[in-house]
């Protein structure tokens, strides 16, 4: 039973890929908030 449930797991490589996929457009997207946040013009930030 055991043996089964191991065997249907991704491996290392394929762990990191899903990992790497969330973390890098979140963090993409918090670095892009800040950017904006430091340097939109004052007429352009929301109110």
């Amino acid at each position: 039973m055991w043996q089964i449930m191991v065997e249907r797991l991704p491996d290392k490589l394929g762990i990191l890929c899903m990992l790497l996929a969330f973390f890098v457009p979140y963090l993409i997207n918090k670095v892009n908030r800040q950017l904006h946040k430091h340097g939109d013009p004052p007429w352009k930030k929301k109110r």
